[in-house]
């Protein structure tokens, strides 16, 4: 719902950055489910932090890698502020992930 959370973001009361109950954020959910749109405003607040980790130990970039969301991995990796090498509690990388679910364009893209 990209008209939503444009208006939302356009009040300036909204915190971008609020975990839900899993410790995931706007910007960790947008990314896990393919919103790119939403990423990208998301980004262009400059309040997100990129490297956020939920409960799990997961990132944005570890849910997007995982879940086979090449845009969202190329957007998140050009913020420079990303730790591709960052584990999760289960000791999986972003790239683990991508490879282990078969997605091979963000394997290389990693």
């Amino acid at each position: 719902h990209e008209a939503i959370v444009k208006l939302l973001l356009e009040t300036g009361k909204v915190n971008v950055d609020l975990k839900d109950t899993s410790g995931q954020t706007p910007l960790s959910l947008a990314a896990e489910n393919g919103h790119e749109a939403i990423v990208k405003l998301l980004l262009e607040t400059g309040k997100v932090d990129v490297g956020s980790k939920d409960t799990k130990g997961r990132t944005p970039l570890s849910l997007a890698a995982g879940n086979g969301h090449k845009a969202m991995v190329k957007l998140l990796l050009e913020t420079g502020k990303v730790d591709v090498g960052s584990k999760d509690t289960s000791g999986q990388t972003p790239l683990w992930r991508a490879a282990e679910n078969g997605h091979e364009a963000i394997v290389k893209l990693l």
